[in-house]
């Protein structure tokens, strides 16, 4: 073997990472180490020492798929719960709107019963997600919850263009809204099931790093403000302004409006492969306290669904051997899977360090990377 081919190193493993991350905030923690660990000699510590003794680290291919199973459960658990909540939600206002004829309701209706049927696309791209990567799809199917997501931004939009033409209608044709106590009524459980289900949504989305989950979640909030506002409707109707209803129509359409901005941004960055900038720095961070490490080269991350992974090149001694420099690409990839919430592999290859008059190592790949 030739000294070049020694010192380089690629390493490909995929490990998953078994240890929950208690603070998915991307900042970093104040502990040097990446992952800080209790002081052994503490009682923490020690119960920390004799768990990695019966339970060592373990970053097989049945871990990695357990982990996804259950992010991709609690997104189940969450939709469909949500999908109950919020079927229930409508279901009580519909009625309201068929003896009332508030065009406000009708239009929070609509939007509450498009916000729960959404649960239908993140369900699907859930159970897709939960498929093993095959030869076609080498990455596996995470990416459907991203088209889950763009079916959710189109959902809200159709929502946001069918109250603005009811409200506009009732604006040109006023006609008194009826049994107003009951629309006030709507209105509140309209804001409860909805701040509830956007709390949950919200909740769970971050934590299992769902994008789609999230921007479903800010899409209940909305709805739950817009039907506050139908309360305003309800009383401009008591005080027998006619025009007070499609107004608060066409307040709820730019609110919707607003979400849709919202959940289309950050639907938008998904599919850009675009990741919170704090998590690339805690990354560098990390590989840089790795011992052999003498510099790191370019880092990328992107998401897969609700799971990230990595590709970074770092900087070895060129006298070391191949072991050696698979030794500290494992180092730095362990450090990775700790140091970043939901990170699941890391592609690591090792670059030996320059030496005054010796070519580029990558010299013959020139040619293919340029622009």
């Amino acid at each position: 073997m030739s000294d070049r081919h020694e010192h380089e190193h690629h390493h490909g493993h995929r490990h998953a990472h078994d240890h929950p991350h208690p603070d998915p905030d991307p900042r970093p923690h104040p502990h040097p180490h990446p992952h800080p660990h209790p002081h052994p000699h503490s009682p923490t510590g020690l119960r920390h020492r004799l768990t990695h003794l019966l339970k060592p680290h373990s970053h097989e291919t049945a871990d990695k798929l357990d982990s996804a199973l259950e992010s991709s459960a609690r997104g189940m658990r969450a939709l469909w719960v949500s999908l109950a909540v919020l079927g229930l939600t409508a279901l009580a206002q519909a009625v309201v709107v068929a003896v009332s004829g508030s065009v406000a309701l009708l239009g929070d209706t609509v939007h509450n019963t498009a916000d729960a049927l959404t649960a239908v696309p993140l369900g699907i791209a859930f159970v897709l997600g939960r498929r093993a990567a095959t030869r076609r799809f080498t990455y596996g199917y995470g990416r459907a919850e991203d088209l889950a997501g763009i079916v959710i931004v189109l959902t809200i939009a159709a929502s946001a263009a069918f109250a603005a033409w009811t409200a506009v209608d009732r604006l040109l044709d006023p006609r008194p809204v009826q049994q107003i106590p009951a629309v006030a009524v709507a209105a509140l459980v309209g804001f409860a099931g909805n701040e509830w289900v956007a709390r949950y949504r919200i909740r769970v989305g971050r934590e299992i790093g769902s994008a789609a989950l999230v921007a479903d979640g800010l899409h209940a909030r909305t709805d739950g403000f817009t039907s506050l506002a139908v309360l305003l409707s309800a009383g401009g109707a008591a005080l027998g302004w006619q025009l007070a209803d499609p107004i608060v129509g066409l307040a709820i359409t730019a609110a919707i409006t607003l979400v849709l901005r919202d959940a289309a941004r950050e639907v938008f960055r998904r599919v850009m492969d675009a990741v919170d900038p704090a998590l690339v720095d805690r990354a560098e961070r990390a590989l840089r306290e790795v011992a052999g490490v003498r510099e790191v080269g370019e880092l990328r991350m992107r998401w897969i669904g609700h799971r990230l992974r990595a590709e970074v090149a770092v900087v070895v001694d060129g006298d070391v051997t191949v072991r050696q420099a698979h030794a500290i690409a494992v180092d730095a990839e362990h450090a990775l899977l700790h140091a970043v919430p939901r990170l699941t592999a890391a592609l690591v290859h090792a670059d030996p360090a320059p030496v005054p008059g010796e070519a580029d190592p990558h010299l013959a790949l020139a040619h293919h990377t340029a622009a």
